[in-house]
């Protein structure tokens, strides 16, 4: 199965998910949708990507139903978002000297996390990275580039069998 992404008209960060025959709401790039995609712009890439792996919070958090690889996180995973780094978009173990994010958050954005297939494949440096379908913040905030659901609309998502997602460009 394919999800679908789309933006909503006359919103930048707002948009609507697509599940089978369900219409989720979603959170996506505080700048929207871009076509292409830089680090650090603050939108989401635009395109078709395969949904690699999901990552959980066990201490938080029971495991979801998905057809995908499952892992628990541990407190030293980190995902290197430093362009000048061999391991740029990538899975990494912390402590790491290059630039990276914390997997492990104080906050449960991050609770559960899905690998969007973006730029990695091979990754190409400055294009964007750690992009991820994650767990919305209390207030719905938008995202830093990632698509961002509630814990039961994720588990929804994932419980589908849903393999790859469609992030669509706004209608004109």
């Amino acid at each position: 199965m394919i999800i679908h992404v789309w933006p909503i008209a006359g919103s930048r960060s707002y948009a609507k998910l697509q599940c089978g025959r369900s219409i989720i709401p979603a959170l996506i790039g505080k700048n929207g949708l871009t076509t292409h995609k830089r680090e650090g712009d603050l939108c989401t890439p635009v395109g078709h990507f395969t949904l690699r792996k999901v990552y959980y919070r066990a201490d938080r958090i029971e495991p979801p139903v998905t057809a995908l690889p499952v892992a628990p996180m541990t407190q030293h995973d980190g995902w290197c978002d430093d362009p000048t780094s061999l391991f740029y978009n990538q899975f990494i173990t912390c402590p790491h000297p290059d630039r990276h994010e914390a997997l492990w958050r104080e906050d449960h954005v991050y609770d559960l996390v899905v690998v969007i297939g973006y730029n990695d494949d091979p990754p190409i440096a400055g294009h964007g990275s750690a992009i991820f379908m994650h767990l919305q913040r209390p207030e719905r905030t938008p995202t830093e580039g990632c698509v961002a659901l509630t814990e039961q609309d994720l588990r929804t998502v994932l419980a589908s069998g849903a393999k790859a997602i469609t992030i669509h460009a706004p209608q004109e």
